[in-house]
């Protein structure tokens, strides 16, 4: 089995390069916000504890299932201890699968990225993300809060590539992907 980490800040392209990657690959997408909508949805508002379990389930059974691989969506602080946690407990539950883990970082400016927040798709796909002042307030206070962009050398992983997706189609990004790790 194959886990591949799609990373990088709000808006950068991260499910829509993941669309484009499950289009030309066996891999099927877990993007973030198929589990924050349906709580929001549910609960009428952000309900961390019920997302992870339901990450946790997911991740679980298709761990267990006979599926080629994953894409997985994530926003990752770099400067939190937690979410490198975080994703060395998702590896951990895939590890006895004897599963490839993949490291693709995308990034893109903080204009771009607003400009991105505004999309059909994304607007399609995250419902939380239809109130454009606060959507915007929030990627410009996560920017400022986190470090949501890897320095040089410190993803340590083997199997890793960082792609400036500001000026690169979708479809483009993820055939970079599939090419360099020859999924």
């Amino acid at each position: 089995m194959k886990l591949l980490f799609l990373i990088g800040s709000a808006a950068v392209g991260k499910m829509t390069v993941g669309q484009e990657l499950m289009k030309i690959t066996d891999l099927r997408l877990f993007h973030n916000h198929m589990t924050i909508e349906p709580i929001i949805e549910i609960f009428g508002y952000y309900n961390p504890p019920a997302i992870n379990r339901l990450r946790e389930v997911i991740f679980e059974e298709f761990a267990r299932s006979d599926n080629y691989g994953m894409i997985f969506t994530y926003m990752w602080a770099f400067d939190q201890q937690s979410d490198w946690d975080y994703i060395e407990h998702v590896k951990n539950i895939f590890k006895p699968c004897n599963t490839e883990f993949y490291y693709a970082e995308l990034v893109a400016s903080q204009e771009t990225r607003l400009c991105r927040n505004v999309t059909e798709n994304r607007l399609k796909n995250k419902a939380s993300k239809r109130d454009i002042g606060f959507s915007n307030q929030r990627l410009k206070a996560d920017d400022a809060k986190y470090r949501l962009e890897s320095l040089e050398g410190e993803i340590p992983f083997e199997n890793y590539i960082k792609i400036d997706n500001s000026d690169l189609a979708p479809d483009i990004a993820a055939k970079m992907i599939k090419d360099r790790f020859g999924l």
